[in-house]
């Protein structure tokens, strides 16, 4: 018999996810309850400040200062934790519900990229539910793409722009034809970096959601010690408008395959058709692209963040608790997840190079010479914009590995006629 008893939720965390989903809840309980057969209401509510003005009354619902007690309620049967943090309260609230028989819903991608396979295994144990949805790529429902619609698929490529803060730099800069550091303060000013602003613009962040995703994919252990990443820093508005010249956009990319020489989990700039939906992506959404031995290629696009699509998300997931659904973590039971391998290399790529040369002759050759020694062939070489008695060049290389671009960016910064640090981009034939 389905159970007809109300799903007693219990929220840890106020913040905009959290009123968020007091908001949903409360707008949509008759269509929630018909959709999920069962009534879902709200018992207790857990965050730092009981008093803060938060836009909805909260003075229904019971108050607790510490969200481990609350997880450990016998009155409510789903711990919804929305505080973030990969260790700390987050952590011990989720292992608290976890082993008083709770589910949990949660939306914190770096509590599940250090500790999700250890938190999947004792759900699995306890038999409990954790669901993640709202922890990657915001309201795209991606993870319920992958462990339920694709799994008749073997999954052979995950990669996207799952950080909306980069995008937004990177397509306003772009658009203002101002440099990073000016959209940098804008995106600071209109709340989009996070407290450490480095989580976004240094990749961490995306990195976490691609280390999810690798895991669900690919059958393996959430490793995301694995993830090469770099960050949006070094790009400049140069790079933005040679980009464009070619026919290209950038993007910080994240690609998830496994290979013959491991599974290949990246997060860095890359430069992409301008016309490919990756390329067409604007602002701060996000997009994901999934490609599977049956059903080719499909791709996911909306809102990455925000108060809306990411309560939306969590909603998703107490709703299917609501209805019974019970799903592994990762899309399979924890005990079969494998460690995952990492690649030794990434798949070669075609690579957009940057420096500044002193305009002298021979210049070009000396660096042509650079990058042959590293085995490394020019595939397009542009000058121009003298400044003074520097040269811009811009090199488009053949295809080759990361290890070869790295082996040349060393020999090039040896050369007395490069001033400066080259840049070197990822071109990705999405």
């Amino acid at each position: 018999m389905p159970d007809t008893n109300p799903l007693r939720l219990g929220i840890a965390g106020l913040g905009t996810v959290g009123v968020g989903v007091v908001k949903i809840v409360r707008k949509h309980a008759k269509l929630l309850e018909a959709r999920a057969g069962r009534p879902i209401e709200i018992i207790a509510v857990s965050a730092r400040s009981r008093d803060k003005d938060r836009g909805v009354d909260i003075a229904r619902y019971d108050w607790e200062d510490d969200p481990v007690a609350m997880a450990r309620r016998d009155d409510i049967d789903v711990l919804v934790e929305l505080m973030g943090g990969s260790d700390g309260p987050a952590k011990a609230a989720v292992e608290a519900a976890i082993a008083s028989g709770k589910h949990v819903v949660t939306a914190n991608k770096a509590l599940l990229a250090h500790h999700g396979q250890d938190l999947a295994a004792a759900a699995e144990k306890a038999g409990t539910v954790l669901r993640f949805e709202a922890a990657v790529a915001g309201g795209i429902p991606v993870i319920k793409a992958l462990t339920e619609g694709l799994a008749g698929n073997e999954i052979t490529k995950v990669m996207g722009v799952m950080n909306g803060t980069c995008n937004y730099i990177l397509t306003r800069m772009e658009a203002t034809h101002q440099g990073y550091n000016a959209l940098f303060e804008e995106a600071h000013k209109l709340g989009f970096l996070e407290a450490d602003p480095q989580l976004d613009v240094g990749g961490i962040d995306a990195g976490h959601k691609l280390s999810l995703l690798a895991s669900i994919a690919f059958g393996t252990q959430v490793n995301f010690d694995a993830v090469e990443l770099e960050g949006i820093e070094q790009i400049s508005l140069r790079d933005i408008e040679e980009a464009a010249e070619m026919g290209y956009r950038i993007k910080l990319l994240g690609v998830a395959q496994m290979t013959g020489r491991g599974l290949e989990q990246r997060m860095s700039p890359c430069l992409v058709p301008a016309a490919s939906p990756l390329g067409q992506l604007e602002g701060g959404t996000n997009m994901v692209v999934i490609e599977g031995d049956s059903v080719g290629q499909i791709v996911m696009r909306g809102a990455g963040a925000g108060e809306g699509p990411t309560a939306s998300a969590v909603m998703g997931d107490v709703v299917d608790l609501a209805r019974g659904l019970d799903i592994s973590t990762f899309g399979m039971p924890a005990s079969r997840l494998v460690p995952a391998k990492p690649a030794t290399a990434a798949v070669p790529a075609a690579y957009y190079l940057r420096m500044e040369l002193e305009d002298k002759p021979g210049a070009l050759a000396k660096v042509a010479a650079a990058l042959g020694e590293a085995g490394v062939s020019i595939d397009r070489m542009r000058q121009h914009g003298h400044q003074n008695t520097v040269a811009p060049v811009i090199v488009v290389t053949h295809r080759c590995s990361r290890a070869q671009i790295d082996a040349a960016m060393e020999g090039l910064a040896k050369t007395p006629v490069v001033k400066g640090e080259t840049v070197a981009i990822r071109i990705e034939e999405v």
